[in-house]
């Protein structure tokens, strides 16, 4: 089970979620059928959880949720993008948690 600290998004609330969040918010550009983004859910709830009020966890399902996906180029999943005053600012592409962290850390 997801933690309760990782906001599920869809592309009719990803403006205002992300785009105009005062926080960092790191996206996880995914969908059901990808292996690597399922191993990588469990450490992104950890993360969640140990970041609660400093940086926003979110998903983005690209099978049902295009619009982003699109908008911000994601050719392979999981692809994970840092935003920062609404524009990405870090992208790490695959299922890479080290670095995912090292990008939650400098947010």
């Amino acid at each position: 089970m997801a933690s309760e600290n990782i906001l599920i998004l869809s592309d009719a609330d990803f403006e205002e979620k992300v785009l105009k969040s005062e926080k960092p918010v790191l996206v996880d550009f995914w969908a059901d059928w990808c292996g690597p983004c399922k191993a990588i859910a469990p450490f992104l709830d950890q993360l969640a959880d140990a970041n609660v009020g400093k940086v926003m966890i979110a998903k983005l399902n690209v099978d049902e949720h295009t619009q982003y996906a699109a908008q911000f180029a994601v050719r392979s999943i999981p692809t994970l993008i840092l935003f920062k005053n609404g524009q990405p600012a870090e992208t790490v592409i695959g299922a890479d948690p080290g670095k995912i962290k090292k990008m939650v850390e400098s947010a």
